[in-house]
């Protein structure tokens, strides 16, 4: 009897999608689980990454965004593990600590944390938890492993901000106005006005601005004029808010523009060149006049007055012989 070779496999949409998640070929998972997980990932849009063996760990929530001091879940799954052995990372920066460690709270968070098999919980957390927590299942023999992790934004109110505006300006020149603050989180966004306009990241969009000159930086604050232009003179205030609690502008300053002052410029390099000259000619005056020579400035007059004596005084002092 022929048999007809079985015609070759090609790889579907699905089995791609299980390579990346980390079912390798020789990963020998139970074919239930592999596609209810990779199901869940396409409705739910769970996230979740897998290893080892055929245990799985997904969030519900990637993200969880929550205002200070309040109370925050952090949600994590998992399911295929004999005797799971339970870690989170939390991480910020260059900086990464141990929040729990199998199946426990660590020291420096348990005060503040408690553990439960759906995840972790924050009784009250303050802007310095913003980061990044990985939730680590493993297997007692370390054979199975799963990790998810959970961005954790705490939401502050931006503060008033600070500017720095220069009181004058030459039009020609460049100008720089800052504009920053330190408490919001996530970071603010800054907007400046000029007379309580608006204005616009282009210039040339307004007519308002048409006729400046300027760059304008959202994420930093910094406002440039290059070059700087008659209509720029008027009051700036800057405004930051972050999506979070009311917008907050600053104190308004401001900012003149001015043309170069030439005319004052030649006076002041005149009065300048006129004291330096009377200078010059006292000192050849006081020179000529001797004022300064050294021979008769050290020179010392002593006067003496002769003694007055009376006649009663008068006496001989010498004799004469003959």
């Amino acid at each position: 009897m022929d048999c007809e070779p079985t015609p070759k496999r090609h790889p579907t949409k699905r089995d791609e999608e299980a390579d990346l998640l980390g079912w390798a070929t020789p990963v020998r998972a139970k074919a239930s689980n592999k596609e209810h997980f990779i199901k869940a990932l396409e409705a739910s849009n769970l996230s979740g990454s897998l290893a080892l063996g055929r245990g799985m760990v997904f969030t519900p929530e990637p993200e969880v965004r929550v205002a200070e001091n309040k109370p925050a879940k952090l949600p994590c799954s998992y399911s295929g593990f004999s005797s799971p052995r339970v870690e989170w990372k939390f991480a910020q920066g260059d900086t990464t600590s141990l929040v729990c460690y199998n199946n426990k709270i660590t020291a420096s968070y348990e005060d503040r944390v408690t553990f439960s098999h759906s995840g972790i919980t924050f009784h009250s957390v303050t802007r310095k938890d913003t980061g990044t927590y990985t939730c680590m299942v493993s297997d007692e023999g370390g054979n199975t492993y799963g990790e998810a992790s959970v961005q954790l934004l705490v939401l502050v109110p931006p503060s008033k901000p600070t500017v720095s505006i220069p009181s004058s300006a030459t039009i020609g020149s460049r100008a720089v106005l800052t504009c920053s603050e330190q408490d919001g989180s996530p970071p603010s966004e800054y907007y400046w006005f000029r007379d309580g306009t608006l204005m616009p990241t282009e210039p040339k969009s307004s007519r308002a601005f048409s006729n400046s000159s300027y760059t304008l930086n959202h994420k930093t604050g910094e406002l440039v004029f290059d070059p700087v232009s008659a209509s720029d003179t008027g009051e700036y205030v800057c405004q930051a808010q972050n999506g979070y609690g009311t917008p907050v502008r600053s104190d308004p300053l401001h900012m003149e523009a001015a043309e170069l002052n030439v005319g004052g410029i030649v006076a002041a390099v005149l009065v300048t060149l006129i004291l330096l000259g009377v200078l010059i000619f006292g000192i050849w005056f006081a020179y000529s006049r001797g004022y300064f020579d050294s021979k008769t400035a050290n020179k010392k007059v002593i006067y003496s007055q002769a003694a007055a004596r009376s006649e009663g005084e008068f006496r001989q002092t010498s004799s004469f012989l003959v």
